[in-house]
């Protein structure tokens, strides 16, 4: 399997319900480096993964729409923990409807998959993969 990796970075606020969070129930911020790989088993025409810049604008266009946001006032998220697993997927759906819409260019239908990571630190980090079908 082939890949290709863009990587953008988002700053959000938010907070946790439930004890589990302990201090981070409370309003906090978090930034985060997002690294987006997509993966395919046969490389395209013209012997790449994907476009490069393209995947890089089409990642930077899903991160600005979460960026510098309180996650807590966005309706679409109310009394949901935005963890950054569930931060995860919801980068990499947004990033797979581009990808479906056509943002990537012809061949991009041949794209299997796409894993979106965000790094929390140095020594933390939490992913979701899905697979990506042509139309979905």
């Amino acid at each position: 399997m082939f890949s290709v990796t863009v990587r953008d970075h988002l700053m959000v606020a938010h907070s946790f319900r439930g004890e589990v969070f302990g201090p981070a129930q409370a309003l906090h911020g978090a930034t985060f480096v997002v690294d987006a790989t997509l993966r395919r088993p046969e490389l395209d025409p013209d012997n790449i993964v994907v476009d490069i810049g393209a995947a890089t604008r089409e990642l930077g266009a899903v991160v600005a729409e979460l960026n510098y946001r309180n996650l807590d006032e966005v309706p679409e998220f109310a009394g949901v923990n935005t963890s950054t697993e569930f931060l995860a997927k919801v980068v990499a759906d947004r990033l797979a409807e581009r990808i479906a819409s056509g943002a990537l260019g012809p061949h991009a239908d041949g794209l299997a998959s796409i894993t979106v990571t965000l790094h929390e630190s140095h020594v933390a980090w939490a992913s979701y993969e899905r697979e990506l079908q042509p139309g979905l």
